[in-house]
């Protein structure tokens, strides 16, 4: 299976950003803590070329803190920046302006020699959608400056804040690439909520967050749902949390939909619990696999 989403804002978005992409100093890209890899856009590669990067970690509060450190550790032995994030509590927010001034301080030496003394620093902000670019610029500049919302896509338009007296942000739509080549990719972006829900059937994605939760995590979903997962098969998990939940249709049938919809409630919220969507692990054992 293979997913094909690229609306067509978003092909506007992607020449807006190549275009912008030379005003800027610094590239500061927004991963999800809880899918690393599944949410970094090749495209930004493509886009940005050399610019120096700094990647932001987010909704960490909501990732499985120990496989957080193991991603950060899997990036910093790629030679990347990362710096980890809570756009809602401020942690680790006020590092950022900091952050990009040591990244960008051969920059700053080659401009002094040109009789350039500024340290003012433009970056643009990139990330796909509902990765949280617009709550972290309204942490940084101290106001609503950006509309913020649950759904992928809320920022439409390109614009400058300035947040503090060095650094100056480019926000930028969410933008995804056309297709997903790796089924997984596309339905770990889905579980996230970066897809939006129409693209793909929620009680498909309910399913695939049942059979990789129970597997990696069954405690929380015991717990959650007050079920015993033993040897249950997803189909037979959300059955069993449908009729819990009182997800019941005329004639006593469960209903799948609502039964789904609250299984992705519940992960996208952090209701049920702190749990990342896959490890440097997982890439290990591609890799592995293409080598044989």
């Amino acid at each position: 299976m293979s997913i094909h989403w690229f609306p067509g804002h978003m092909a506007k978005a992607r020449r807006q950003i190549e275009e912008k992409c030379k005003q800027v100093d610094i590239v500061i890209e927004l991963l999800d803590a809880r899918l690393p890899l599944a949410s970094r856009n090749p495209m930004i590669d493509e886009i940005t070329g050399h610019k120096p990067r700094l990647v932001l970690f987010t909704k960490g509060d909501m990732a499985d803190e120990s496989l957080t450190n193991e991603w950060i550790s899997y990036f910093t032995q790629l030679g990347v920046s990362v710096l980890p994030i809570d756009a809602k509590t401020g942690k680790g927010v006020p590092k950022i302006a900091s952050t990009c001034e040591e990244i960008l301080e051969p920059l700053f030496v080659s401009r002094k020699k040109k009789g350039i003394v500024s340290k003012r620093m433009r970056a643009m902000v990139l990330g796909i959608p509902n990765v949280g670019k617009s709550s972290l610029i309204n942490r940084l500049a101290g106001r609503h400056a950006t509309q913020t919302g649950d759904r992928p896509g809320v920022t439409k338009a390109q614009q400058w804040i300035r947040v503090g007296k060095k650094l100056e942000l480019l926000d930028t739509p969410g933008i995804l690439w056309p297709k997903f080549e790796d089924p997984d990719t596309g339905m770990r972006l889905a579980m996230s909520g970066a897809i939006k829900d129409d693209i793909l059937p929620t009680e498909e994605i309910a399913l695939y967050t049942l059979k990789y939760v129970s597997f990696h995590y069954p405690k929380l979903l015991e717990e959650r749902y007050s079920v015993v997962i033993q040897e249950q098969t997803p189909v037979e998990l959300l059955d069993e949390i449908g009729k819990k939940r009182g997800c019941l249709m005329r004639g006593g049938e469960i209903d799948w939909d609502k039964a789904a919809d609250i299984v992705m409630g519940d992960l996208r919220s952090g209701r049920l619990g702190r749990i990342t969507l896959e490890s440097p692990s997982d890439y290990e054992e591609i890799g592995n696999e293409e080598n044989d």
